[in-house]
């Protein structure tokens, strides 16, 4: 996963930023405020770190990929930005007030040992966690396009069941799972988020910075998926397609945690 990220990493930026809406309610959720220290675990290029950053606190970020660091750096020196691995993290017990993870964990080989970590460098405050669940995902209309890759993809991505239970594993008490819904305005343009914009998937530089279609997709389905579309949209079938793939609980989903008391 460190390989893949350092190869996408060098154009991430272009398509993916940090979304205004989704840095607000992170901020919320985590409580932010300016005398408090923040992690973001897995921070790739730093979009989220950065836009939380300038809300308030003292943000750190983390990733397993140079390339990726090196870019977040490049944005803010002000922030600490390190090299690290999630079930290795680099800081003292009970250093931060709050924690972030967002759109990485399904790349962790062991939830459980990553959570546990963010436990231990957490002091009191909570763990927010940003994240797709496989019964969303099965949701996507995206399935019908590009099944194979979809399959691939949903396959690696923890149940919220997993989560749940990696946490409370890992010392955590749940204080809420809530869902999230894509938006026609949503600015990180991450795996369905043209959900309501399905033109840009035609767009091999977007297609480029969403891990799904970068590892798990083939040339081959890659293109039928692609004409299909094509063809749906230019016909109008693809709002019957896509008005088959109706979420009934979110597209993706907040995970608040805390650490047990007592």
């Amino acid at each position: 996963m460190q390989k893949l990220y350092d190869t996408i990493g060098s154009t991430y930026s272009a398509t993916r930023c940090a979304d205004p809406a989704i840095a607000r309610e992170l901020a919320r959720l985590v409580q932010i405020g300016n005398d408090k220290k923040f992690l973001d675990l897995a921070c790739g290029t730093g979009n989220y770190t950065n836009a939380l950053a300038s809300l308030g606190g003292d943000w750190h970020g983390v990733d397993i990929s140079d390339v990726m660091i090196n870019q977040a750096r490049e944005k803010n020196f002000r922030i600490e930005w390190q090299l690290g691995s999630a079930d290795a993290l680099p800081f003292q017990d009970d250093f931060f007030d709050g924690a972030i993870c967002t759109l990485a964990i399904h790349h962790f080989p062991k939830l459980v040992a990553a959570f546990t970590e963010v436990k231990r460098v957490l002091n009191d405050g909570p763990f927010v966690i940003f994240t797709a669940f496989p019964d969303q995902m099965q949701e996507y209309w995206l399935c019908h396009y590009f099944p194979k890759m979809m399959c691939s993809s949903i396959e690696q991505m923890p149940t919220q069941e997993f989560v749940v239970t990696s946490l409370h594993s890992a010392g955590f008490e749940i204080e809420g799972v809530v869902p999230f819904e894509v938006t026609n305005d949503l600015q990180d343009l991450f795996l369905y988020s043209g959900r309501k914009r399905p033109t840009q998937y035609f767009d091999p530089l977007v297609r480029s910075n969403i891990s799904s279609f970068a590892s798990r997709c083939s040339s081959e389905e890659l293109q039928t998926g692609l004409q299909l579309l094509r063809a749906h949209l230019e016909s109008g079938e693809f709002e019957n397609v896509a008005r088959s793939y109706q979420s009934s609980h979110g597209d993706y989903a907040y995970v608040i945690a805390n650490k047990c008391r007592g």
